[in-house]
């Protein structure tokens, strides 16, 4: 080994030497000491909660007539169509039936009969009278003559039938929705004709479960939703009877009778929002303080003394996106954690956020702020 070689092997031992000593000496900490973590807490409300719960309802008017032929005809005029006003008694169309011609022999006839037997009664009297005929045979004539009287009222009767089964006139003031034939059309007693809804308010009709049926009384308020739009409406009619077919009952809720009946247009769907589940004047907190564990709900409570943590297990009740009930296990006094972390458990060290109390209008200011300014200031 050559001179050169010793004297380089020498200098780097001293160099490190240099450097353990350095840090040996040096009574600095390798890291800042970590700070408790700074958490928000609150106190419980007294408060009502109420569950929402958004279902689909048909529009319909609170007065609507359905037309449907009583016998089977050809039509043979048509007066209105969708989307015009009528008023009660005006025309609507005329259908070909092929008995009010029939009807109207039968109602001649009878008519004719009626009147040679009133001729013959009237005869009779005089000769009756003048003791012409027999006590019986002038009762024989009183007999015909009521008869002819019952079978002209059962033809007059069959007559206007025959006519009302052929000229069809609206039953109520309202908006035609529906006029389903035109002239020449042949039509049967299954087939609709016109839809009326009167000119009174629009209902909406919806069905719910039971739990939710039981919630819902008459008159209260619900939000029915269209096109982006919000009305308000009226619960009218709760259902006393499930239906048989689904199991659900239904609801009827009356909108403004002001509305537009081209706003929510009969048939058609809305969204609507009914209050299917409530509590009042019950203990909440932030629905974001509760936390669960094996099916167990827990919130963490503030010990002032210790300024730490405590794992409280509580039974809840009712929820909404805000408020969640508590049923047991807290107290009005007891700090509730509305913040969390993962660093955070039962015995957690921690500093209340707090406000700078000399700012009046200042920004929020915590004690972990404080000593980082300091921190930078040094």
């Amino acid at each position: 080994m050559n001179k050169k070689s010793v004297i380089t092997g020498g200098a780097i031992v001293v160099i490190l030497g240099f450097a353990v000593a350095s840090r040996l000496l040096n009574t600095s900490p390798f890291a800042d000491a970590v700070s408790d973590p700074v958490v928000e807490v609150t106190t419980p409300e007294t408060r009502d909660i109420s569950l929402i719960t958004g279902l689909v309802g048909s529009v319909e008017p609170e007065d609507v007539v359905y037309i449907y032929p009583k016998v089977s005809g050809e039509v043979r005029e048509v007066y209105v169509k969708a989307g015009e006003v009528v008023r009660a008694g005006d025309a609507l169309c005329e259908v070909d039936t092929k008995q009010v011609e029939n009807a109207k022999n039968s109602l001649d006839a009878a008519e004719l009969a009626l009147s040679q037997a009133e001729d013959d009664l009237a005869r009779q009297s005089v000769l009756y009278a003048g003791g012409g005929i027999s006590e019986q045979a002038y009762k024989q004539y009183q007999d015909a003559l009521t008869s002819a009287q019952i079978s002209y009222n059962d033809a007059k009767v069959n007559y206007d039938n025959q006519i009302s089964y052929s000229q069809f006139v609206a039953p109520i003031t309202g908006l035609v929705e529906v006029c389903n034939i035109e002239k020449f059309d042949q039509v049967n007693t299954s087939d609709l004709l016109c839809v009326i809804s009167g000119q009174g308010a629009r209902v909406v009709s919806f069905y719910v479960t039971e739990r939710v049926r039981n919630q819902i009384r008459e008159g209260d308020l619900i939000t029915v939703e269209k096109d982006g739009e919000d009305y308000e409406g009226t619960i009218q009619e709760v259902s006393v009877m499930a239906d048989s077919d689904t199991g659900l009952f239904k609801i009827k809720a009356r909108m403004d009778e002001s509305m537009d009946e081209y706003v929510l247009p009969t048939g058609s769907s809305v969204k609507l929002y009914v209050t299917s589940q409530s509590v009042h004047n019950v203990m909440a907190i932030p629905v974001d303080s509760v936390y669960y564990d094996g099916g167990l709900s827990y919130v963490y409570t503030y010990d002032a003394d210790g300024s730490i943590l405590h794992k409280i297990q509580v039974e809840t009740g009712l929820y909404d996106s805000d408020w969640i009930e508590i049923k047991s296990g807290l107290s009005y006094d007891d700090m509730v954690l509305t913040t969390w972390s993962s660093e955070l458990g039962e015995g957690t060290s921690v500093r209340l956020k707090e406000t700078n109390a000399s700012a009046e209008n200042g920004p929020e200011v915590t004690k972990e702020a404080v000593s980082e300014t300091a921190d930078t200031a040094e």
